[in-house]
């Protein structure tokens, strides 16, 4: 079960994803801002944050939503709306998609990234005790 932070403010499209990814098993958490995202990820680092691109217009500090590592950043759009680049998003950010036409894409999207951490072990003590003594 990973953690999932949604940021936007599209409200009905939100509560939406949300409920699609906790029916696949994940921990979705809904965020107004990213501030609160950032806040919130910061004593709970999800695996991956979903970031509307208006909320990265109004903050750029979006890209920087702390994530586990092997973790990732997926930026998305209405169909409506102009797609948006930004100077060095393309390096921090997994993929740009138009929600909700690409809903299945996105649940591939955090099955992948799931199974890339899973596969190098960075989830390797996520779920785990903190200062655990081991013996040989």
């Amino acid at each position: 079960m990973s953690t999932i932070i949604l940021t936007g403010s599209n409200e009905a499209l939100l509560e939406g994803l949300s409920q699609s990814l906790t029916a696949l098993g994940h921990r979705a958490l809904l965020t107004g801002d990213v501030t609160e995202a950032i806040d919130l990820a910061s004593s709970q680092p999800p695996l991956i944050a979903i970031v509307a691109q208006s909320a990265l217009r109004a903050d750029a500090r979006a890209l920087r939503i702390p994530v586990l590592p092997g973790g990732a950043i997926l930026l998305y759009r209405g169909s409506g709306d102009p797609p948006t680049s930004f100077a060095g998003s393309y390096r921090a950010v997994l993929a740009e998609l138009v929600l909700p036409l690409e809903r299945n894409r996105l649940f591939a999207l955090v099955q992948h990234v799931e199974e890339r951490a899973r596969v190098t072990g960075r989830e390797q003590g996520r779920d785990k005790p903190r200062g655990d003594a081991r013996t040989a």
